[in-house]
């Protein structure tokens, strides 16, 4: 059963709904996943590239805005979203024929 945190009593429940929610985020991650792939699919026929700065720009300052606003540190979830960001457009870049198949990191 979920708890909040001021309901839980010992690290065991603590432990527990850290284990539950890092199972959720891994899903919302293959969920977003999905979206990437899709994303390089789309692309492929309108000859677009899988870099596109004014993209990575506003999904960038998007994360900052939502870690503002849940008073989370902007600056580091700015750069988790970074290397989200980096690992996708790799990603993309492959799919697209873009690279040699080598994993490039930005």
């Amino acid at each position: 059963m979920r708890k909040t945190p001021a309901e839980c009593t010992d690290m065991a429940d603590v432990r527990a709904e850290i284990d539950r929610l890092d199972q959720a985020l891994m899903a919302l991650f293959a969920e977003r996943w999905g979206y990437i792939d899709r994303a390089a699919e789309i692309k492929r026929p309108l000859k677009l590239k899988a870099d596109i700065p004014a993209r990575v720009m506003e999904v960038r300052k998007n994360a900052r805005k939502n870690a503002e606003r849940r008073n989370l540190d902007p600056d580091f979830y700015e750069e988790i979203w970074a290397r989200l960001i980096n690992h996708a457009i790799a990603h993309e870049q492959k799919i697209l024929g873009e690279t040699d198949g080598d994993d490039q990191t930005r």
